[in-house]
């Protein structure tokens, strides 16, 4: 509900006589213009009349987004201190600063002075992508009791130790750890960091002599907005690969620490290989193992998933079922009255990923998950009585999609239907036939749950495979010989 900061009557007469000030006395109207400003546009505007200082400042709701990437102030644009014994020459390094207070000086002097004008305490969404970030500034974030942060970003950040910062995640959500805390509850850490709508208009400098060289230019710089700016929504709409970088084996333990306690903008993978998953007992390891190439057969306990995958191309579903948001996943986790018990409410964090970008009107993690389309109350929406189509998909790691899974359409096949190219005489879909070659056309089939052979996959180079689909842009004919678990291309033959 729409409230008035302490009522007309108490505000300066300034107030009265301003329009501007008229239309941000709206707490609704003020708290839904102030994140499309900088940190710094905010305070210049509180400093324009003692009215506005008394509208900015004691409005708390003003600053509960903090997005520091465009503050000049933040900026920390000096290498590294030692290059190789050369002698650096820009600041006069105390002997008693630490490596931490070097890097994180920066956004450590911005903080300290929004703690003085107690700002700092209303800061609930934080935004620190592409700075200089330290593993001990996070552990401050975490522990001390000034911050009040509950979603925060870090993605591209610089000179960040990792392990640190496991390590502080990890204390921060132990078991012993005091009631209400951390208050932290969301962390965008894995993806890249948003890309500015101003940043995608400005035109580069050019000289007048480039002609042809402006003209692609021009056309490059389009054709980049135009796809940034029309990106599917990452994990429910955007198949395939999340994440440009790969992503330590380390940090899926740092995840089953933080479950239910921290969410990520990443998940666990839940293939029948980890123990997290739920058709874990369900598939034979040592068939997989027997089957798949040797690279991936020394699949850890636990992964993060980086790819996100439709239904399987052969029988539409997967071992371990779809990542469903509405849906619950402890549906038999109730109390008498048919309410969802604590365990049963704290499931979702972990379960679901954060989606980019960080809210900008709310600090509700649920909002932070929430996909396009869908309600941010997801128990209500499961039990609508209106037919919405759901937001799903299948988290997998690059090590349990091996072998089984096509980059340029998408396509991948599940453990079920498809043991791995080394499946000879195991029975499996990946197994030779008595049929001395068998030609697989790149019609598509549009029947799931039908064992056909154009649906068999095919080994790659290693890394990935290809399904020979036109989809997928190859043209290629493949033949399926005796006594081998791949196909073989037999297009270049006359």
């Amino acid at each position: 509900m729409t409230q008035n900061i302490q009522g007309p009557s108490h505000l300066p007469a300034q107030v009265q006589h301003s329009a501007l000030l008229q239309l941000l006395t709206n707490s609704l109207i003020l708290c839904h213009t102030t994140p499309y400003l900088s940190c710094y546009d905010v305070l210049n505007l509180g400093a324009t009349s003692r009215a506005f200082r008394y509208l900015v400042h004691h409005t708390p709701q003003v600053f509960r987004r903090l997005e520091l990437a465009t503050v000049k102030a933040a900026q920390f644009d000096i290498d590294a201190i030692d290059h190789g014994g050369q002698t650096w020459r820009n600041v006069r390094v105390d002997e008693s600063l630490t490596e931490d207070d070097f890097y994180s000086g920066p956004l450590r002097g911005i903080f300290s002075n929004l703690r003085r004008h107690d700002i700092l305490r209303d800061v609930q969404v934080l935004s620190l992508d592409g700075l200089s970030v330290t593993a001990e500034l996070i552990h401050d974030i975490l522990i001390d009791p000034s911050y009040a942060v509950r979603i925060l970003s870090i993605r591209d950040v610089r000179n960040l130790n990792e392990r640190k910062l496991r390590a502080s995640l990890k204390y921060a959500c132990r078991e012993s750890r005091a009631t209400g805390t951390p208050k932290l509850k969301g962390l965008y850490v894995f993806g890249p960091k948003d890309v500015a709508p101003g940043l995608l208009s400005t035109k580069p400098t050019v000289p007048p002599t480039a002609g042809v060289a402006l003209t692609w230019n021009n056309k490059s710089q389009k054709a980049l907005t135009a796809d940034l700016v029309d990106e599917p929504e990452a994990w429910y709409a955007r198949r395939g690969q999340q994440f440009p970088r790969r992503i330590s084996s380390e940090w899926a333990a740092t995840l089953i620490d933080c479950d239910g306690v921290i969410a990520f903008d990443a998940v666990l993978c839940t293939g029948p290989r980890h123990l997290n998953s739920p058709a874990w007992g369900t598939v034979s390891i040592e068939a997989l193992d027997a089957a798949s190439d040797p690279a991936s057969r020394s699949v850890p306990h636990y992964g993060v998933a980086t790819h996100s995958l439709g239904g399987c191309a052969s029988c539409g579903a997967a071992p371990e079922g779809w990542t469903v948001w509405g849906e619950d996943r402890f549906a038999a986790a109730r109390d008498a009255c048919e309410r969802r018990t604590s365990n049963s409410s704290s499931s979702d964090i972990g379960r679901f990923p954060l989606l980019a970008p960080p809210p900008m009107h709310s600090s509700n993690l649920k909002a932070a998950m929430c996909p396009t389309g869908q309600s941010i109350k997801s128990r209500l929406s499961s039990l609508s009585s209106t037919k919405q189509e759901k937001a799903r998909f299948i988290p997998r790691c690059f090590d349990c999609i091996r072998d089984r899974y096509c980059a340029s359409c998408c396509r991948w096949w599940c453990e079920n239907c498809y043991l791995g190219p080394w499946a000879s005489g195991l029975g499996g879909r990946g197994g030779a036939t008595d049929t001395e070659a068998d030609l697989v056309s790149n019609q598509p089939s549009h029947t799931p749950g039908v064992s056909r052979s154009q649906d068999l996959p095919i080994q790659g180079n290693g890394d990935y495979t290809c399904c020979g689909r036109a989809s997928c842009q190859t043209g290629h004919l493949f033949v399926k010989t005796r006594n081998s678990g791949f196909l073989r291309d037999i297009s270049a033959r006359g």
